[in-house]
């Protein structure tokens, strides 16, 4: 019997990965450079695409199309796997950009998807309502961030907008903020202090609405 259960406990430490690999969680190391570092054989890839694809169709000038970096990040998602996508982002803000995702991923903060948003046709809407995280995303200069890449949507669905006043439902639609949910910001997390400690604007500051998913620097 004593036999059985050393090969039985041998079994459940190494499962399918065989004597010659490191368990999982040898994974979990901390990243220097997103873009640098090769892809771990156990990552799911949710983005690759190329910069000149990431941003076609944006309608963008040319001076904005310029001043932006596509960046590959690494994070764990809402399946308990590592996930590595892509954030197309302003270069002003894309070194911070990076060290944020490093800073959840090593944390274990979720984060469901990060996929630029010419994936879901540039309609920011349908982008949001699949929880997806994203900066770029031309529109008028005037009232977004996200024109020009200086802004960061983070897990949408778990962190709605939320209205202060009116009876107006959340954004995304049935979207609930649920701060027992990994992937959730709330006054006092160490995202949103990461975030804040770096110059960003956190959306639930904002006068008329709780936008708790939103991230903007000037």
């Amino acid at each position: 019997m004593k036999f059985w259960l050393v090969v039985f406990l041998f079994l459940l430490n190494f499962g399918c990965s065989g004597p010659n690999k490191k368990p999982r969680q040898a994974v979990v190391l901390p990243i220097d450079s997103y873009v640098e570092k090769p892809v771990k054989q156990d990552t799911l890839i949710d983005a690759s695409y190329t910069f000149e694809e990431a941003t076609a169709g944006s309608g963008a000038p040319q001076k904005i199309i310029d001043s932006l970096n596509l960046l590959d990040v690494t994070y764990f998602s809402t399946d308990g796997r590592i996930h590595r996508g892509q954030v197309l982002s302003n270069k002003q803000i894309s070194g911070d950009i990076a060290a944020l995702f490093r800073f959840m991923f090593e944390t274990g903060f979720v984060i469901e998807k990060a996929i630029p948003i010419v994936h879901y046709d540039w309609n920011d809407s349908l982008s949001m309502d699949d929880n997806n995280t994203y900066s770029f995303c031309y529109r008028n200069i005037s009232y977004s961030k996200h024109a020009t890449g200086m802004a960061i949507d983070i897990n949408p669905r778990f962190n709605p907008v939320r209205w202060k006043k009116t009876g107006r439902p959340n954004q995304p639609e049935r979207a609930v903020s649920d701060t027992t949910v990994n992937g959730t910001l709330y006054p006092g997390h160490p995202v949103v202090k990461k975030f804040t400690d770096k110059g960003f604007r956190w959306g639930h500051t904002f006068l008329k609405y709780y936008d708790d998913h939103h991230f903007e620097k000037k």
